[in-house]
């Protein structure tokens, strides 16, 4: 386990970071601190191959993330609102081209930053009393990590111009509907079934991950032919790799694989 006063990161032997805001008295909103630290969590996969999937969450039922801290905010003068704000994309930005999947398990209340967080995420599970808002335009902001293109690019262009437009909290029934998460969890079952899904996804070859998020997020944005093209180059980095082998190998030796990784041809971008 390794704590500071707003985060614990909690090393788990399957090979997935559990990363826990811990700022329950104030709905778990980050400051300049807590972003800096969850920053470096989400890069340390970059150096450390051991961690295949990291899950993120909210300590406390109450709220997963309020987004940025407010009161902190309160005294900040312009250009270091400015200033604060980079570090916060930074943040942003490191949970979208982490290098393993992230999983949100949205424990509470995931609000203007906080279900920007979830939005990067590759997937996320959410308790059935989780609620959901981008929130800014009430505070005179707009969403500014992100949340103005991934809401629209989830839920759709004319449900994200109600939902942000008019500031609207919206329930896990809806955001389940609506496809910002993907399963709804009883609140004492949540954690455990992310984490579950999240040991099945560090079970399975590292590259093969990579390359397929790879091609899932390059390729919507193409055509269906260019992105099929994107997907058989992808495909064919993978074979004659020492995974590829052990994976054919264990399964006609019904057996479970043994998967280590390995280096693939490198593509401009991440997954």
């Amino acid at each position: 386990m390794q704590n500071t006063t707003t985060l614990k990161v909690q090393e788990r032997p399957e090979g997935v970071l559990l990363v826990t805001l811990d700022r329950p008295e104030l709905a778990n909103a980050f400051d300049t601190r807590t972003a800096l630290a969850l920053t470096e969590a989400f890069l340390r996969p970059e150096t450390e191959p051991r961690w295949r999937c990291v899950v993120l969450t909210g300590s406390g039922k109450r709220a997963f993330c309020a987004g940025a801290d407010l009161k902190e905010r309160n005294s900040l003068t312009e250009a270091q609102w400015l200033a604060q704000h980079e570090v916060f994309e930074r943040l942003f930005r490191s949970v979208r081209d982490c290098r393993v999947p992230v999983i949100a398990a949205v424990n509470g209340a995931a609000y203007a930053g906080g279900l920007e967080l979830v939005l990067h995420c590759d997937f996320a599970y959410a308790s059935k009393a989780a609620r959901f808002a981008l929130t800014e335009v009430s505070l005179g902001i707009i969403p500014g990590g992100g949340g103005t293109q991934t809401l629209a690019r989830a839920v759709g262009e004319r449900r994200a111009r109600e939902l942000i437009l008019a500031a609207r909290p919206f329930s896990a029934e809806e955001a389940l509907a609506w496809g910002v998460v993907n399963r709804l969890c009883d609140s004492g079952k949540l954690l455990e079934e992310t984490l579950a899904v999240a040991e099945r996804i560090a079970a399975n070859a590292p590259a093969s991950v990579r390359e397929a998020r790879h091609a899932m997020r390059y390729g919507l944005g193409m055509d269906l032919a260019s992105g099929m093209q994107m997907e058989i180059a992808a495909y064919n980095r993978l074979i004659g790799s020492e995974d590829q082998k052990e994976g054919v190998r264990a399964f006609n030796e019904k057996r479970k694989p043994k998967f280590r990784g390995r280096k693939v041809v490198e593509w401009e971008g991440k997954a």
